[in-house]
């Protein structure tokens, strides 16, 4: 199934697939020129990548950039390639540079996935993400902090939103009045039991106390749209998402 491609704004292009979304901001007069991704799917995303920039008019030589919301492979395993075979350059936040590079991993253990192989939609979910690559284990060793003064070169001047939790330096980012929140607050997920605003299975997650915190930062943007890394856009209020997630996190419990 091919990725479904939705205008957010005239510079903000929402991608979706079953598996994982990223996002393609494109140039304007005041954007600077070409193209920057936000994420980049499983490194067997690659040909999906491609495919949804070219539907937006953009090869490869017009990447300027790809952000990483964090470093867990089905969200940069495509920069991967980018990175390595095209020179594209990669960003993130500070503290999670040394994650992008495979310094160190962050994420659920096979063994802990395995645990709940048992359920129908986690076997199913297993089993397609091994197939898009889920467990390679390169890094990009050339990926850097994304600082202001480069995001000020980039087009639509994407800013950085702090949302660590789910990963030590997760971030999230605004763009065009746009928020790309990553795996900060999602709006599905294939083993979820529900749609809708809410956080990732605890098992996902780096630091659920810190996932809670960042919650309640998200809920403090005033922007009425929501970009995931898994499941539909959001429109409306973003701190009512937020505060979605939050109660319902807080009902689950530990």
């Amino acid at each position: 199934m091919a990725p479904v491609i939705e205008a957010i704004t005239d510079h903000v292009h929402f991608v979706r697939t079953e598996l994982v979304n990223w996002t393609v901001i494109t140039a304007g007069d005041q954007h600077g020129d070409g193209a920057v991704l936000i994420d980049a799917g499983f490194p067997g995303s690659r040909a999906d990548v491609l495919d949804s920039l070219a539907r937006l008019d953009f090869g490869i030589g017009d990447l300027r950039a790809i952000l990483l919301t964090h470093a867990h492979i089905d969200h940069f395993g495509t920069a991967i390639w980018f990175a390595e075979t095209h020179g594209i350059p990669v960003y993130c936040h500070a503290d999670e540079v040394g994650h992008a590079k495979r310094e160190y991993l962050e994420q659920a253990s096979p063994l802990a996935v395995a645990t709940q192989a048992w359920r129908p939609k986690w076997l199913k979910w297993s089993v397609a993400i091994i197939g898009k690559g889920a467990l390679t284990h390169g890094g990009i060793p050339s990926a850097a902090v994304l600082t202001e003064d480069v995001a000020a070169t980039l087009p639509g001047h994407p800013k950085a939103v702090p949302t660590p939790g789910h990963t030590g330096g997760h971030c999230s980012y605004l763009v065009d009045g746009v928020l790309v929140s990553g795996d900060a607050l999602v709006t599905g997920h294939p083993v979820a039991p529900q749609r809708g605003p809410q956080l990732l299975p605890a098992v996902f997650n780096h630091d659920e106390a810190a996932c809670l915190r960042s919650l309640d930062a998200l809920g403090m943007l005033d922007t009425e749209v929501l970009l995931p890394g898994h499941g539909p856009a959001w429109r409306g209020p973003v701190r009512e998402a937020a505060a979605r997630a939050l109660r319902q996190a807080t009902m689950a419990g530990p």
